[in-house]
């Protein structure tokens, strides 16, 4: 079985205090529903967890049931870290879960053929990330806003999610996040720990990470188009 966990359990420190955006409206919708809503018409998708914080639990329920979201096994409480509201999800997968896709539900421009191809690279290879070649001309600093050299673009990629693995992989990857004491700000980075190669998956600019209030004008725009 393929399995999605969908992480969004984030503070959104930078869209102002007390503020969470996957609740935010988008359009007709909450941020975090577009990315369900995708997930739920993957065909390669059949089950997700979904994980919030702990004060939104009920709130997603409700978001859930509305927007009939129909593949959400289980809703759980994330943690202080992305990489703690993660190991959470995967916590819930049932064993015969081979695949799962992890996918921030601040992504809502997430399409269900990008979950597929992530999908498709991770049972060939293991790994399947999204992400998109850099094509900005990027400046390293050293002091202030001084310009210490030009780093070659060439062989620079952004991640985004989804970002599929087989799941004893990933499980194996967080176990030694733990071991370590690591910090990881994504799960590719926790299978590098393990010394295991990343395949990446092309994607578009439009896969866009709400940040803040100037994203979500962006991000309507792109949903409408």
């Amino acid at each position: 079985m393929n399995f999605g966990v969908i992480v969004a359990a984030g503070k959104s420190e930078r869209m102002g205090e007390g503020i969470d955006k996957a609740f935010l409206n988008l359009g007709a919708k909450p941020v975090l529903a577009w990315s369900l809503l995708a997930f739920e018409r993957c065909p390669d998708i059949e089950g997700v967890i979904l994980v919030v914080r702990k004060d939104r639990l009920e709130a997603a329920r409700g978001l859930v049931r509305i927007f009939g979201c129909t593949k959400v096994r289980d809703i759980v409480a994330g943690g202080a870290a992305r990489q703690d509201s993660v190991m959470a999800g995967l916590a819930e997968l049932p064993e015969n879960a081979s695949l799962v896709a992890v996918h921030d539900g601040a992504r809502p421009c997430v399409t269900p053929e990008l979950i597929s191809e992530t999908l498709k690279s991770a049972k060939r290879y293991g790994s399947g990330v999204a992400a998109i070649k850099v094509t900005d001309t990027l400046k390293e600093i050293s002091r202030g806003m001084v310009v210490a050299r030009t780093v070659d673009r060439s062989r620079l990629w952004a991640v985004q999610t989804p970002q599929s693995f087989q799941t004893r992989l990933l499980r194996a990857a967080y176990e030694r996040v733990c071991e370590q004491k690591a910090t990881v700000t994504d799960e590719a980075s926790a299978v590098e720990l393990l010394g295991k190669p990343v395949h990446l998956v092309s994607s578009a600019p439009s896969n866009l990470k709400i940040t803040t209030t100037d994203d979500l004008v962006v991000a309507e725009a792109l949903l409408k188009s």
